[in-house]
């Protein structure tokens, strides 16, 4: 196999070439190398240079796929020489990529754009998402954030409106995204529905294991805990850090995700904050470390191996069953 890509613009150069297209996703989806069918799992499938696919020898309906099967790119007209630099660019810039950048670069619409970066965030969700944080030795960071516009940029009839008389200090009108982080390891992260006691708690049981040092701020919710885990936490009326007892990892975690949102994305709707929360999470779980020294290829490349087993259709993409107004960033 030639050269693999380590940057864009190889990878823009490399991915020209359909058959470096297939040949480079196939090794990550077979890594035996090693071709079985998708439905039977017979592996001496041919290929079909002509037409790009595969076929399988037994007779079923589904003899014939392609390398597109059963991923995230599956019925997509568009070709891998567009899609695969577009991964590539979703996975490795830190502040994201918007739609209508895409839809300039690319010759698409701004609409198609925008679906290929959800499928794109979909397959960037946890593969591992079972997996708890935490341990015997292990410190982890627990915050949650408010997501949503800023009360001075708002006109004075949606602040008031949004206020509902009882002031934005509370983060009225806004989502809630709860994270946790683990010290050097990993950081989990979700969008709950409040700050009350049942949503916090329920997401730090599933984000970490029990008996795991954790470590907080001084919202009330979080006490209660104290009787799962060795909780610590930091009082922010009076500091940010109490030596090793702070939520500054988690606090980098939240200026990435909103700078994202505020600078690229600029307006997210609400049902659709949870796949930027993944993007970004996988971004950040990925990062070069001195333990880690990941660069542009790898991340893509693990891009690529969790496409698999994934499917998003428009239909259900625009689902609006409960619809929010946007909100501005």
């Amino acid at each position: 196999m030639a050269h693999e890509p380590k940057t864009l613009t190889e990878a823009i150069m490399y991915f020209s070439d359909a058959n470096n297209c297939i040949d480079y996703l196939a090794l990550r989806r077979w890594p035996g190398g090693a071709v079985a069918c998708l439905t039977c799992g017979r592996k001496d499938v041919a290929y079909v240079p002509s037409r790009r696919l595969w076929q399988c020898k037994t007779r079923h309906s589904k003899a014939q796929f392609s390398i597109k099967t059963g991923t995230i790119l599956e019925d997509s007209p568009l070709g891998l020489d567009k899609w695969l630099p577009v991964m590539w660019m979703v996975a490795n810039c830190k502040n994201g990529v918007s739609s209508w950048e895409i839809h300039r670069a690319l010759g698409v619409t701004q609409k198609t754009a925008w679906f290929m970066l959800h499928r794109i965030r979909l397959g960037m969700q946890d593969k591992d998402s079972g997996g708890k944080l935490g341990g015997p030795n292990a410190q982890v960071e627990i915050d949650e954030t408010y997501i949503g516009g800023k009360a001075r940029f708002m006109h004075k009839a949606k602040r008031r409106r949004l206020s509902d008389g009882i002031g934005m200090q509370g983060g009225h009108g806004k989502t809630v995204v709860i994270g946790a982080l683990e010290r050097g390891g990993k950081i989990k992260a979700r969008v709950i529905g409040d700050r009350k006691y049942p949503a916090v708690h329920g997401a730090v049981r599933d984000f970490v294991e029990r008996g795991t040092t954790i470590m907080t701020d001084e919202f009330s919710a979080y006490p209660g805990l104290a009787g799962e885990y060795q909780h610590q936490f930091v009082n922010h009326l009076e500091k940010y850090v109490d030596g090793q007892v702070h939520t500054q990892g988690l606090e980098n975690f939240w200026s990435l995700l909103k700078r994202g949102l505020g600078g690229t994305y600029v307006a997210v709707e609400p049902f659709h904050l949870f796949r930027y929360v993944d993007e970004q999470a996988f971004r950040f779980n990925n990062r070069a470390t001195k333990d880690n020294p990941v660069n542009d290829g790898d991340r893509f490349s693990l891009l690529c191996e969790q496409i698999v087993g994934k499917r998003l259709t428009y239909a259900g993409l625009t689902a609006k069953e409960d619809k929010k107004p946007e909100v501005p960033f």
